[in-house]
């Protein structure tokens, strides 16, 4: 069984947010680029706290003005948290109109890993890379095992501490950034 924890934001409610709410832990996926991890996944918790709460029907609701609005309150929710806002609430609408507002039918709903794969590449914001790393992260933390997953997501699937899917620890969250620094230096990338 997986591990239901996601440590990787050094704050345990903001952490906890990520494993008790699937919008959030989907939301700070899509927030994972061009900012360190640590931020992108604190990311949900700081727009609950401005919102007072995080339901996808609640910001689909908003206009994406407003959502823009809460992402550029100091300190900003991004590095770049006009454009972040605007995806944010495209996110929301698209889990209304998909999913009926319940975030966790993009995986439930899945009946194989290349299906869920499509459903994570169909939302605004997750290209190829992205929903692979979502996939992992759902299968190595979260429990969510559809058969084909492991293909799906390769090679985010494997053993190596390539990304956040591989995070279970403070030890861990370096390993995967030693491992992302020497990958750098060898001109390479997460999915090398």
């Amino acid at each position: 069984m997986a591990q239901r924890t996601i440590p990787v934001t050094g704050d345990e409610a903001a952490d906890r947010l990520l494993v008790e709410n699937p919008f959030a832990l989907l939301l700070g996926m899509m927030l994972d680029q061009q900012v360190p991890m640590e931020w992108a996944f604190r990311g949900p918790y700081t727009l609950s706290e401005r919102l007072g709460g995080l339901d996808p029907r609640a910001i689909a609701a908003m206009s994406p003005d407003d959502v823009e609005a809460a992402f550029k309150v100091k300190p900003a929710l991004h590095r770049f948290p006009g454009s972040m806002g605007k995806r944010a609430h495209a996110l929301a609408q698209a889990i209304v109109d998909e999913y009926g507002g319940d975030t966790a039918k993009v995986w439930t709903g899945a009946t194989s890993g290349a299906e869920l794969y499509e459903r994570l590449r169909a939302l605004p914001g997750f290209g190829e890379e992205k929903s692979k790393i979502f996939l992992a992260l759902l299968g190595k933390r979260m429990g969510v095992r559809p058969k084909g997953w492991e293909a799906a997501a390769k090679p985010y699937s494997d053993s190596t501490p390539r990304s956040v899917a591989d995070i279970d620890s403070p030890e861990t969250l370096a390993r995967v950034r030693d491992w992302k620094r020497a990958q750098k230096a060898k001109g390479k990338g997460k999915g090398d």
